[in-house]
C-alpha cells in the first residue's frame, strides 16, 4: 500500500470512532426508552401511532412473539413492494411511463430491499418510478435497517436481563429506531449530499446536446423486429449515432442517505456510488464510507455500555478492526501493483501525474485506487452493496477480498445490528471453545451458554453458507445457471460464487459480470436473500430470549476474561477458522485459480 492509502485509512477511521462514540449514547437512551424532554412534541406522536395501531407500549414480549411478528412485518413489505412495481404503470409520479416490472424481478428486488440485501438486477433509472423509489425502495432502506438495529438490541437484553420473559416490544423498538435514529441522521445526511451536488427532484428526464456526438454500434433489426444474426450466428451491427443524451433526474439525495446509513446498499442509478449524481465528489465520497460505518460501530460502543463494561465493546471493536484493516490491506496492492499480462507487453502502469497507475479498469477516476479499494473492503465488511467501483474488474486476488469478507458472514463491523449480533454469536462459540478447553460450562457476561444456545447458534452460523455453496452448486450445473455466465471458466465461477454469497449474506453487491436478472436467478437468489435473513434473525432472538430468563452469574477465578487481548484473538480465530473454513474449496476454483492462471499465462 502506499503512504497515501495508509493516511486515508488512518483518516476514515479517526473520523468513524470520533463520530460512533456519541451516536452510542443516543442509540442507548432510545434503545432503553431515556428520551430527553424537548422530544415531548414527537413522544406524543408516537403515542397516538400506538393508540391508531393499537399497541400498549407497555407490553413485553417474548422471543417467539417478537420474532413472529417481525417476520410478518417483513413479510408485509415483500407484497407492498412487490404490488407496487406491478402496478407502477398505473400509478402516479411517473414522469417516464414506465411500465409494469416482470413478476420475477418484482419479486427478486421485493425480497431483497426488505432483506437488507438490495441486490438489484435492473437499472434503477430505466426501471423504477419516483414512487416505486420512494414509497416502495427507500421506505424498505428504513424498517429493513430499524430490524436489525431492533434485533441486536433484543439480543442485548437477553444478556442484561436477570430471569426475564420479554425481550422488549417490537412495535415500539421498531418505531423508535426510524423515528429518533434513522430518520433525523438520513435528513442531515442528504442536505450534505444535495450540497456536494447530489440531484434531490421530481423533474422529467432531460434531453441535452452534448459537445460531441455520441456513435456507436448496436445490433440491426430485420422486418421482423429481431436482430439479424451473420452466417457464424453472430448478431449484425449497424453504426449509430445521437447529438443528444438523456440525463436521469429523481430524488436521488434522499434514498443515497437512508441507502448508505442503514447498510443497504443498491442504488437509483445503475453505476451505483460511481455515479456524479449519487456520489459527485471526493468529500462526498469519503462521507459515504465513513456513513456505512458509523451505526455499526456506534451500536458496539453501545453494545459496552447496555451490558455496563465499556471494556466488552471494545474487545469487539478491536476485533472487527484487525479484521478490516488486514483487508484493506489485502486488497489494495493487487489493485495498486496491475496486471502482469500488460506489464509483459511492455505496457507501463506505475503512477505518475498524469496517470493514477494500477489496474484503474472499473474504476472512478474521480476516485482512484485507493478511495475505490477502500469502498470496497467496507462495503462487504458491512452488509451494504454499494459499490464505486466493478468488482467484476478487480484482479483475482483483489476481488477475492470483498468475496471473502462476505463470506465471513459480514460481522467485520457488518450491517447496522446483524453485524453485531453475528459478531456476539461468534463470541458466544469462543468462550464455548473455551469452555471445552479448560473444562468448565462456558459462559458470556454472566449467563451460561448451554446446549440451547448452541443449537440456536449453530444454525445461525451453518445457515448461510449452505445457502451460498448449495445455491452455487446448483447454477453451475443448471442450463439456466450457466446461460448467465458471460465469462467461462474461474471467473464466471467467481460470479456465480459471489452472486450467492452476496445474496445468503445480504451484502447486495455483485462482481456485475454475471446476467442475474433471469427467471432462474431472480427466484434462487431471492430464496437466499430471504433466508439467509431470518434464518439468523430468528435464532438470534432466540438465543436472547433463552439468555434473558437466565440469572447472572458473579464472575469468578475460573471465569474466562472476554475484554482482553487474549479473547480478541480467539474471537479472530474463531471468525476467521469458522466462517471462511465452509468457503475455502470454493474459493480455490475459482480466484484463487484465477491468480495462477494470469500469472502463468504471460
Amino acid at each position: 500500500m502506499t503512504t497515501q492509502a495508509w493516511l486515508q485509512l488512518a483518516a476514515f477511521v479517526a473520523v468513524l470512532l470520533v463520530l460512533a462514540w456519541p451516536l452510542a449514547r443516543w442509540i442507548g437512551s432510545v434503545a432503553e426508552g431515556r428520551l430527553p424532554r424537548w422530544l415531548a412534541p414527537a413522544i406524543r406522536i408516537e403515542a397516538g401511532l400506538y393508540r391508531l395501531a393499537g399497541v400498549d407500549p407497555a407490553e413485553g414480549m417474548g422471543w417467539k412473539t417478537y420474532a413472529f411478528a417481525l417476520v410478518l412485518f417483513n413479510f408485509v413489505g415483500v407484497l407492498a413492494v412487490y404490488a407496487l412495481q406491478r402496478l407502477q404503470g398505473v400509478l402516479p409520479l411517473n414522469p417516464q411511463a414506465f411500465g409494469a416490472v416482470s413478476p420475477d424481478s418484482s419479486f427478486d428486488t421485493a425480497v431483497s430491499f426488505v432483506t437488507n440485501t438490495n441486490w438489484q438486477g435492473y437499472a434503477g433509472e430505466s426501471t423504477m418510478s419516483y414512487l416505486t423509489q420512494m414509497l416502495g425502495l427507500t421506505v424498505q432502506n428504513f424498517f429493513s435497517a430499524a430490524t436489525g438495529i431492533v434485533v441486536v438490541i433484543a439480543l442485548i437484553r437477553g444478556f442484561v436481563a436477570r430471569s426475564a420473559a420479554s425481550i422488549g416490544n417490537l412495535w415500539v423498538d421498531l418505531t423508535r429506531i426510524t423515528l429518533y435514529v434513522l430518520l433525523p441522521l438520513s435528513v442531515v445526511f442528504a442536505v450534505f449530499l444535495v450540497s456536494q451536488g447530489a440531484i434531490q427532484n421530481f423533474d422529467a428526464y432531460k434531453d441535452v446536446t452534448t459537445l460531441e456526438v455520441n456513435a456507436w454500434q448496436q445490433p440491426k433489426n430485420g422486418p421482423d423486429g429481431q436482430p439479424l444474426k451473420d452466417a457464424q450466428g453472430n448478431p449484425v451491427m449497424e453504426d449509430a449515432k445521437s447529438p443528444t443524451q438523456t440525463i436521469a433526474m429523481g430524488p436521488v439525495a434522499s434514498q443515497e442517505a437512508i441507502k448508505m446509513l442503514g447498510t443497504n446498499g443498491g442504488g437509483y442509478f445503475n453505476a451505483n456510488s460511481a455515479h456524479p449524481y449519487e456520489n459527485p465528489t471526493p468529500l462526498a465520497n469519503f462521507a459515504q464510507m465513513v456513513a456505512i460505518f458509523l451505526i455499526p460501530a456506534a451500536l458496539v460502543f453501545m453494545f459496552g455500555r447496555m451490558v455496563g463494561d465499556l471494556r466488552q465493546g471494545w474487545a469487539v471493536l478491536a476485533a472487527m478492526l484487525v479484521l478490516f484493516v488486514v483487508a484493506v490491506a489485502a486488497v489494495t496492492p493487487p489493485e495498486q501493483g496491475g496486471n502482469p499480462q500488460l506489464a509483459a507487453l511492455g505496457i507501463d502502469q506505475a503512477s505518475s501525474a498524469t496517470q493514477p497507475g494500477g489496474n484503474m479498469e472499473g474504476k472512478e477516476a474521480r476516485f482512484g485506487i485507493a478511495a475505490s479499494t477502500l469502498f470496497a473492503a467496507i462495503t462487504t465488511s458491512a452488509s451494504c452493496g454499494a459499490v464505486n467501483a466493478m468488482h467484476d474488474s478487480f484482479m483475482p486476488l483483489g476481488g477475492a477480498v470483498p468475496l471473502v469478507l462476505i463470506q465471513l458472514g459480514e460481522v467485520v463491523f457488518g450491517g447496522v445490528g446483524s453485524g453485531l449480533y453475528g459478531m456476539l454469536i461468534f463470541a458466544i462459540l469462543t468462550v464455548f471453545i473455551a469452555g471445552l478447553m479448560i473444562g468448565r460450562t462456558p459462559e458470556y457476561l454472566g449467563k451460561k451458554i448451554e446446549r440451547y444456545e448452541m443449537k440456536m447458534m449453530a444454525i445461525a452460523i451453518l445457515a448461510t453458507p449452505v445457502l451460498v455453496l448449495a445455491g452455487t452448486a446448483i447454477a453451475v450445473v443448471a442450463d439456466a445457471g450457466k446461460a448467465g455466465i458471460a465469462n467461462p471458466g474461474p471467473h464466471g465461477f467467481s460470479e456465480i460464487l459471489y452472486a450467492f454469497s452476496s445474496a445468503a449474506n445480504n451484502n447486495g453487491s455483485a462482481f456485475a459480470g454475471l446476467s442475474a436478472n433471469t427467471p432462474f436467478y431472480n427466484a434462487m437468489l431471492a430464496v437466499a436473500m430471504w433466508f439467509g435473513r431470518f434464518a439468523v434473525i430468528v435464532p438470534v432472538l432466540a438465543i436472547g430470549g433463552s439468555l434473558a430468563a437466565k440469572k447472572r452469574l458473579p464472575v469468578t477465578a475460573g471465569t474466562l476474561p472476554t475484554h482482553g487481548p487474549l479473547f480478541v484473538v480467539l474471537l479472530i480465530g474463531s471468525v476467521l477458522l469458522v466462517g471462511l473454513l465452509n468457503y475455502v474449496p470454493a474459493l480455490a476454483l475459482g480466484p484463487v485459480v484465477e491468480h495462477y492462471m494470469l500469472w502463468t499465462a504471460h
